[in-house]
């Protein structure tokens, strides 16, 4: 071939390189680099989306009643992980408290979590519902509703009616460790008479790995565990600066938070609740 037909040919190659880098430049995010950079990207833009407590939303509630040794359970765990995590309703902030029951525990797995104190709650709601028995997964929203717990729909509904209903507001302050205990303050206004006040610390996150029963080999994801739940005595005809202390179960949670919430006599309606994180 001759000379200057190659350096033609060269410079016509040169030329369709170039072109096709702008291309692929500009076809990228802008600020994008390959592999991880790109799923940095997309974890920040997750980020940025997630909502924070406060802006204007209501506590709201949602109890779920629950056991390791439960096959039925999981997918209701994992709907309640999803509800805190997503916080899907506008108006609303779930607070949610997974109760781990104890009936379960003869049937092949002792559920860590479970407590009979949790059972005993339960058979309040049962009795106050007017079922024939406990089961699980039972999830209850506000003191308002209960279900089969891994029903969407009607955890999304029942959440959006209680975030409408009227609340009594709560204020948690001095939130701090004394002497092995979790202490607080609750401010609470003049309530209806016969209302209860209850307060509870929560890990927020655990993992277990089940190795008999119905759940054998699973690896069960956790949100909201209650370690413990105690009502709080107090006289609800006066505004009062209500004093909390709680001690917490062995082998909690370092980032565990307390949950404290008013709820008419008889484990009526949730009218009000607050909650916080504890100092490290």
């Amino acid at each position: 071939m001759p000379q200057r037909s190659i350096q033609r040919a060269l410079l016509v190659a040169m030329a369709l390189l170039g072109l096709a880098a702008v291309v692929w430049a500009t076809a990228r995010p802008a600020g994008a680099k390959p592999g991880g950079d790109q799923a940095g990207n997309q974890a920040s833009s997750q980020a940025s989306n997630q909502v924070t407590p406060g802006q204007g939303r209501v506590p709201v509630i949602v109890e779920l009643y629950t056991s390791e040794g439960c096959s039925s359970c999981p997918p209701a765990d994992a709907l309640l992980a999803r509800l805190a995590r997503q916080q899907p309703v506008a108006g609303a902030w779930i607070v949610a408290l997974g109760e781990h029951v104890d009936y379960w525990d003869s049937l092949g797995w002792r559920d860590r979590f479970s407590s009979g104190e949790f059972t005993a709650r339960q058979s309040r709601y049962r009795v106050r519902f007017g079922l024939e028995s406990n089961y699980t997964p039972q999830m209850v929203v506000a003191g308002r509703e209960e279900f089969v717990g891994n029903n969407e729909r009607r955890a999304l509904q029942a959440v959006a009616a209680a975030a409408h209903a009227s609340q009594t507001p709560l204020v948690l302050s001095a939130v701090g460790r004394q002497q092995g205990k979790v202490v607080a303050t609750v401010r609470v206004p003049a309530v209806p008479a016969h209302a209860e006040l209850y307060a509870a610390l929560v890990d927020p996150a655990a993992t277990t790995a089940v190795t008999r029963g119905e759940n054998s080999g699973r690896r069960l994801d956790h949100v909201g565990v209650v370690r413990v739940l105690q009502q709080v005595h107090f006289d609800g005809r006066e505004p009062a600066s209500v004093p909390v202390a709680i001690t917490p179960a062995p082998n909690s949670d370092s980032q565990q938070q307390l949950v404290v919430w008013l709820q008419s006599a008889g484990q009526g309606a949730v009218l009000g609740a607050a909650f916080s994180s504890l100092p490290q």
